[in-house]
């Protein structure tokens, strides 16, 4: 089973990059986006069906803003949109397909954590969002496997970007962030799948690089993109990647696969 997740920054914008082409050779089960930046009435027929797998959106009330989507190959037994909380559905950030067998309950989920990098308001919107989210996937844990594929917008630990020293007062790498996620790898028992597997990664785990200062051809990235796994699934984790051969976003695909089936 081969999961990606990708922030587009921009779906119309990623399809114009070669986006399309990209899938279609990767053999991919499902695929996990975010950041589409486009209403339902935005999505043409190629956006909504990708070779094969047939996409599950939650956009977000503001035009060109935020938004998710969940691609796969395989047909859910349900889809579930949103959080149940008005401020955050209304952004767009959570889309939830479900796979139930009398014999399992399985979720695959995308979802676009808030930055809050434009300042203290959207900030402690961030911090909102981290206690809603946190109580949501300890009950989703209680009662089903699920991998959670997005952009927390959090570098968990020191070898998750490149210029850790000069970040350590800004949003995606605050102590209070940080300690959300070890809470959350810790408490709950979900596993970063990626760190499961490469452990010691440094430079090349990087998903997201900013537009300024040449970050990407000098490489001062950030790991902001996760597979956050139930301990089932994540034991099944066999390999990873990073693309970075194309550009399709300011983020690149996390690649992981794992062996077990829908």
């Amino acid at each position: 089973m081969r999961l990606v997740s990708l922030n587009l920054n921009g779906i119309r914008s990623a399809v114009n990059k070669g986006l399309i082409p990209w899938v279609e050779a990767a053999e991919i089960d499902c695929m996990g986006v975010q950041e589409l930046k486009a209403q339902h009435a935005d999505l043409t027929a190629d956006m909504t069906v990708l070779h094969g797998m047939q996409g599950h959106f939650h956009c977000a009330e503001k035009k060109g803003y935020s938004g998710v989507g969940l691609y796969s190959r395989h047909e859910p037994s349900d889809v579930v949109i949103g959080l149940g909380h008005a401020d955050f559905d209304a952004e767009g950030r959570y889309v939830e397909a479900r796979y139930d067998t009398p014999q399992r309950k399985l979720s695959i989920i995308s979802c676009y954590f808030p930055s809050g990098s434009s300042g203290d308001e959207r900030q402690q919107a961030k911090f909102r969002f981290l206690d809603l989210i946190e109580p949501h996937l300890r009950a989703l844990k209680a009662g089903r496997e699920f991998v959670l594929m997005g952009d927390v917008n959090i570098a968990h630990q020191e070898i998750d970007l490149k210029n850790w020293k000069g970040n350590l007062k800004n949003s995606g790498f605050l102590p209070e962030e940080r300690a959300w996620m070890t809470r959350l790898l810790g408490d709950t028992g979900l596993v970063d799948v990626y760190r499961r597997l490469r452990p010691d990664a440094t430079d090349e785990a990087y998903t997201w690089w900013s537009n300024r200062g040449q970050a990407r051809a000098k490489n001062v990235g950030w790991r902001i993109d996760y597979h956050l796994a139930t301990p089932g699934l994540a034991a099944t984790a066999r390999e990873t990647s990073i693309y970075k051969a194309q550009w399709f976003s300011d983020h690149a695909p996390l690649t992981i696969d794992y062996d077990f089936d829908l």
